[in-house]
This record gives structure tokens, sequence and C-alpha cells, in this order.
């Protein structure tokens, strides 16, 4: 059996970077709560005949997952939708839709139940619809916004997303993707592998230029970063990443650039996790050996794992547990689930690599749904009351994640954009339009203590009028460096409010700078500043 490079398209390093669409995002069916603020034009259109659409669940730079209801045997499903620039020509659009229908091919191929089914695909106005199961769950990315995982159940799922890699290897599939964002934790202890949108298939004709290769840097192995030919180790060694980051709250090899990430990868000697020493942190430092004829077998990885997961209990260690309840302080499957609820400080890169998101640095979680819906609130979104952090209340769609950190209240939609945050500064503070423009100011500059967007910064200033004050906003555009030779054009729209006593607010939202994402971000902006309650005016 033999394997052979895939394709990378476009900016994405996966098929549609959605996280649930970080640094790239991730499930392909995964059910989340997508609202809209105004209804969704596409909402209710029949594909095929059969598949009727019913809400977004996450968006990408490549495509739209949707949820849709199989009219014709009555369940619901899940169908990604391409989205593509619009200067795209004509070959590489065919390209695209090419590559689209690969995964399709790829995934169905694959029997393994953790892997996501593909019904169908569907071929509307010349461009494929694949259709899925709905995988009714969240993404491992997401779970680990909220803590790390219990060494048992990060074995578990290191099981299951093993069984997964082992079904595509034998049927010649390369997944080259694996991360936290394509792991999907379903109902009733399920784990599915999902995105198999640029893996590689033995036997099909490339669909890349020579030298080009996609995955999330972090979790690339050391091998395809020297432009290697890849085996079924490499997806191992990515497998080694994500245990690694589960147990411990970030990928090993994490730095603040792509360049620096993949140098990491090749050079940098991790030490062995901390909360996962012992067994499992055995068997994560054997997967990241940087020789892949050095890394274990599949199925002596499998053998650990289920070690790991299962372990035989000792009958003396029973004996002494009160109640005779098993398991005693060993936790288990449910001790992993308490685990995971429990905040973990996390440092992050505010930006964006490949379509994927990272929030705040030292990012501590808030409790999940805090204050619920307000009466004022925009169907489908939550009022949130910040008095104790910011002295002023907001409304956000109601599957926005909230979180803090120092100060500062961050909102991410699970797709990965927009997203938006709100601080608070005291005393210190200029009319609002002068501090607009020592915005702008630092971030078209070169000003000292300035944080670089990136190239090709524009920043307008204007008034605002909040209320009857006096407020402003700024608009910045500006081109990242997405990793891999790639680059993305962003939008923030900024709204700053000073009150009497120099006490100022700075309401951010951040956005891609053209097409749907774009107008799903200024619907935001405009919905969030309108639901703003500023106290102290």
């Amino acid at each position: 059996m033999t394997y052979d490079e895939g394709d990378r398209v476009g900016n994405e390093p996966t098929s549609y970077g959605l996280r649930p669409p970080h640094e790239d995002a991730g499930g392909v069916a995964q059910e989340t709560a997508a609202t809209q603020v105004v209804a969704d034009p596409a909402a209710g259109r029949l594909l095929g005949g059969r598949y009727r659409l019913a809400a977004r669940l996450g968006v990408g730079g490549m495509g739209t997952v949707w949820r849709a209801h199989d009219e014709v045997v009555d369940r619901d499903v899940a169908v990604k939708e391409p989205r593509l620039p619009a200067n795209l020509d004509e070959r590489m659009r065919h390209t695209v839709y090419e590559r689209m229908q690969r995964e399709a091919r790829a995934a169905a191929r694959i029997d393994h139940p953790s892997v996501v089914t593909v019904h169908d695909v569907v071929m509307e106005e010349g461009k494929p619809w694949i259709v899925m199961e709905l995988v009714r769950g969240r993404s491992l990315g997401d779970q680990l916004t909220e803590g790390t995982l219990d060494p048992r159940e990060v074995a578990r799922i290191g099981v299951a997303v093993l069984g997964a890699l082992t079904a595509a290897h034998e049927a010649g599939i390369l997944h080259r993707d694996v991360k936290p964002d394509n792991v999907l934790l379903g109902r009733y202890d399920r784990v599915v592998l999902t995105d198999f949108g640029i893996a590689q298939i033995e036997g099909e004709q490339g669909l890349t230029e020579t030298g080009a290769f996609v995955g999330s840097p972090e979790f690339i192995a050391p091998e395809r970063v020297l432009g290697q030919r890849p085996g079924p180790e490499s997806d191992l060694w990515s497998l080694g990443v994500v245990l690694y980051a589960a147990v411990e709250g970030m990928s090993p090899y994490r730095r603040q650039t792509a360049p620096a990430t993949l140098q990491a990868v090749l050079s940098a000697e991790p030490a062995p996790p901390a909360r996962g020493s012992g067994a499992l942190g055995t068997v994560v430092m054997q997967l990241l050996r940087k020789d892949p004829a050095a890394r274990p077998p599949a199925d002596e990885v499998r053998r650990q794992l289920e070690a790991v997961a299962r372990p035989v209990p000792a009958p003396t260690m029973l004996a002494t547990v009160p109640g005779g309840a098993e398991g005693g302080a060993g936790g288990g499957r449910g001790a992993g689930r308490l685990a995971a609820a429990l905040p973990r400080r996390r440092g992050a890169r505010l930006g964006v690599l490949g379509g994927a998101v990272a929030v705040a640095a030292a990012l501590v979680l808030a409790v999940v749904n805090p204050f619920g819906g307000g009466d004022d609130a925009p169907e489908g979104w939550r009022t949130y009351d910040e008095t104790e952090q910011l002295k002023a209340s907001l409304a956000v769609p109601e599957d926005y994640k909230r979180s803090v950190d120092e100060g500062t209240v961050t909102y991410s939609d699970p797709g990965g954009m927009p997203r938006l945050w709100l601080t608070r500064a005291t005393g210190r503070e200029d009319s609002a339009l002068s501090e607009a423009n020592k915005a702008r100011e630092c971030d078209t500059g070169d000003e000292l203590g300035c944080t670089a967007l990136g190239d090709d910064v524009e920043g307008t200033v204007k008034e605002h009028d909040y209320r009857g004050r006096d407020a402003a906003e700024l608009t910045v555009t500006w081109t990242e460096d997405a990793g891999f030779e790639t680059e993305a054009k962003l939008r923030r729209r900024e709204f700053f409010y000073v009150n009497d006593d120099n006490i100022g607010w700075h309401l951010t939202v951040e956005m891609p700078a053209a097409g749907e994402g774009k107008r799903d971000g200024e619907r935001i902006f405009e919905g969030v500043v309108d639901s703003l309650e500023i106290q102290d005016m």
C-alpha cells in the first residue's frame, strides 16, 4: 500500500475550517445552536428533491455546514455546502469541488463507528453538497476550552480515534489533519473523527501543486514538515499531540507564529505531560518520536490506551472503598467529564491561522449560560449582565461562548468568526474620539508598545451617537499571515465611549473583510452596539 500527498486549495488548511468551527476549526457534522439575527434566506431551500436546509451550524473559509432534514426518510442530517472566494478562477473552482467529492469518497470508504457516515452527494448549481449524519455533540477542541480531561477519559477518546484511523489506513486513506477540532464527542460516549477533506487516497490523482501541504502546524508530523512522504505513522504522531493537548490543555509545539511552531515540531523535545504521567504519558511520548519508524504500531498503542481507559481494579483497593463503590478515587468516565468542567488557565494567541481562532492569553472560561436570555434581546440572542466585570450589559447570539480575561469579556462564535470582546478602562481615558484615533494610529503605525495587526493596515474613525451622547467608531482592515504562504484579509469594527469620569468602554467585533463572513460580522456589530447598556453614562 502506498500513499501520495494530497491537496491544498485556497487559504484554508481544512476543507472548511470550522470550529466546532482555532486556529483551524473543525467539526463536520457537529450540531450547535446556530442563530441568525435575521432569518437566513437560504433556510428552507430543498436540495436534490429531499434535503430541506434548516439552519447553519458553522461557517469557515471554504464552506458552510447546515442542519437539514431528509424529507424522504424523515431524519435530520448535516449538509456541507462549498463556499468559495469570488475571485477564484474556473480551474481552481473545479479543483475545490473535486476535492469535496474526494472527501465524500474518502469517508464513505471507511466502515467504522468512529467515522462520520456520508449519506449522499447532491450536485446543485454545478457544485457538490455533501450529506452526512448529524452528530449531536461538541468537538474535543470546544471541550478543552473549558478545561483539560481526566487521563482515563483521554485514553478512551484516544482508543476511538485510533480505531477510526486504523480503519482509514486499511482503506488506503491518510487523514492528515487529526486535531481536537476534528474529534466530536457525541451522545452516549460516542467519539467521531471528522473532516476527511484533506485526506489523501491511494490511487487517486493529486489535487495539489508540488510542495504544498495542509494541516494545522502544531499537529503536523515532522516528516511532513520536511516534505517527506507520509504514512500511517504521521497520523499517529498527530494523535499523540491531540492526547497531549487533551490532558495538558495545549499542544507542546504551539508557538506565536506558524514558522516557529513548525520549527518546534522539528526540534523541540517536550516534557512528558504532568497530568498524564504514568502509562498515558509513556504512550504519548512514544507517539511523539521524531523518527516515524520509532513510533509504536497501532495495535501496541491501542493496548496501552485501553489499559489506561479500562484498568483492572485491584481487589484490595475495592475492599477499602466505603459502601463498595467501584472505581473509588480513580474516577473513570464520569470523573473525566467532571474534570472537563473545571476551568484551566491556558495561553493562546489572538489571531487567525488557517481559519481557526485562539482567544486571549491566560483565558479563564466563565460559567456556561450564567444569565439566560433577556426580554429585550433579539430572538436567538442572550443578554449578559456584566455588572461585576464591566458595569454594562449586552446581548450576543446565544451559541456564542463567553470567557473572561483580566477585565476583558470575550464572546466567540462556534464557527470561529465573527468574535467580539468588550473592555472597560477606569479613570484614564480621553474623549471617545481621541481614544479611537489613538487606536487607529497604533494599528497603522509603528509606535512603541503597539502590536502590529499585519500588513496593508487601513483605518478610519468617525463620530458615533450613542443614546444622545458622543461616542466614536473605528474600522480597521488588514492582511494577516495565515501560515503556509497564505494570507487572510480581516476587518474590525470598534466602538468607543468615555463618560465624564474618564471611564471608557471599548467594544470590538472582528470578522473577515469580505463575503458572507463580513455581512455576518456587520450584523453582529450593529446588534451588539444597539443592545449595549452602559452604567454610569
